[in-house]
């Protein structure tokens, strides 16, 4: 572990051109930007990031009045430097260009073939700079039919099979498909995409050579169905919903007590045992029906009615106290109060507070990588709009005061 009060990261050799709005590109940007790298974020003057105005909730100020910053935005761009510029002009794809040549990385989710008219693609690009890693990102890729598609996560978690496994039985009450709590194909794209520059950065330091990444958010949605994906190609049945339970394990679902839901996770046969001895049936682990667990799945439609009766029997933290005494895997289902109060999450510095210029103090869920040399750090929090187009200009581009007026008035920036 380093000594320094303020150690290095991994990635402040490194210069991100981010030309993304929404959330997949974003959050592979903020987490570069997590990691040290220098994320300029290129926005259109005057409206920005689409999810700037996707609330409420907003940020709000010292006063309690609503800022101009929704949550949404907050939530996927803290740590770049914001520079409006409009790129549909010939001045501002110069910009661009000029940016690019300080940069290590750009990028992009606009439409396949877009940015092409403005010779702001890939080939390009890399014409000016032949060590360039330009990431584009696209609801279904660069090929394929169905390229010239618009992606949106949610039509993606249903066309990747993700709707499929999500949601409640069709045979019980509310069954049917179900989307994710959250925007999982756009996050997981995100990450991908954060995993795939790294690795092309990589590949740059040692030879000097850049490269073309392509990501699809269907391409990453089929690939995190896991072992669900690999099931089906091993039997050719597609799987089924199962709401809260598990097609291989019983009991591995949730269940009502007294006075909430708990979740009860038990993986072998000696850990069922302590769970109902902990209810007070001891009985049903040395039931033939259920005294091991492929005949729990076998009969589970007999035995989970009775499991769920012996749980209502106790309140939540009597059950989860119990088992955790007795080393059954069990624990609560929280919302996002209960979240941020928990001692482990508290511990653990999940929440980080930064100073923000209208908000006074933006609240924000710092990142979850731990490095003992090069930890990520939270000093800037999610940019105004154009907060920082002066200072690039000036300081990277070297433009005079005169010169960035004129863009000004102009509607450049």
């Amino acid at each position: 572990m380093t000594n320094s009060p303020f150690p290095k990261r991994a990635l402040e050799h490194i210069r991100v051109l981010d030309l993304t709005r929404v959330l997949a590109g974003p959050w592979c940007a903020q987490n570069l930007a997590d990691l040290g790298a220098d994320v300029i974020k290129i926005e259109r003057p005057g409206a920005g990031d689409d999810t700037r105005s996707w609330g409420p909730p907003y940020l709000r100020d010292a006063n309690g009045r609503d800022t101009t910053e929704a949550a949404y935005y907050l939530a996927a761009n803290r740590g770049k430097r914001s520079v409006t510029l409009d790129i549909a002009s010939a001045e501002g794809q110069e910009i661009v260009r000029k940016l690019a040549r300080q940069s290590d990385v750009i990028l992009e989710n606009y439409k396949v073939g877009q940015l092409k008219k403005y010779g702001l693609d890939y080939e390009s690009l890399r014409c000016e700079k032949p060590d360039l890693v330009y990431c584009s990102i696209t609801g279904f890729g660069q090929d394929g039919p169905y390229a010239q598609r618009a992606g949106y996560d949610f039509i993606v978690q249903g066309m990747g099979g993700f709707m499929s496994i999500t949601g409640e039985r069709d045979d019980q009450a509310g069954g049917g498909p179900q989307k994710a709590g959250v925007a999982v194909s756009d996050l997981m794209t995100g990450m991908y995409a954060t995993i795939a520059v790294m690795a092309a950065l990589t590949h740059r330091d040692r030879s000097g050579e850049g490269q073309y990444i392509d990501m699809a958010l269907l391409d990453v949605q089929v690939a995190m169905l896991a072992n669900m994906g690999s099931n089906f190609l091993a039997s050719g049945k597609p799987p089924t919903r199962w709401g809260n339970a598990h097609p291989n394990i019983v009991p591995y679902q949730t269940f009502a007590t007294a006075d909430g839901h708990i979740i009860v996770a038990v993986g072998n046969d000696a850990q069922y045992a302590k769970f109902v001895a902990a209810g007070g049936r001891p009985g049903l682990a040395n039931d033939e029906r259920f005294a091991t667990n492929p005949m729990r799945v076998r009969h589970r439609e007999i035995l989970v009615p009775i499991l769920a009766e012996m749980v209502k029997t106790k309140t939540r933290k009597q059950w989860i106290d119990g088992l955790e005494a007795v080393g059954v895997p069990c624990g609560p289902i929280n919302n996002l109060a209960d979240v941020f109060d928990n001692p482990q999450v508290q511990a653990r510095g999940l929440r980080v507070d930064l100073p923000h210029p209208t908000g006074g103090t933006v609240k924000l869920v710092r990142s979850p990588m731990h490095l003992s040399v090069t930890p990520p750090r939270c000093d800037l929090p999610p940019p105004l709009l154009g907060q920082h187009t002066d200072e690039v200009l000036r300081d990277l581009l070297g433009h005079s005061e005169e010169e960035i007026r004129a863009l000004r008035e102009k509607g450049i920036t």
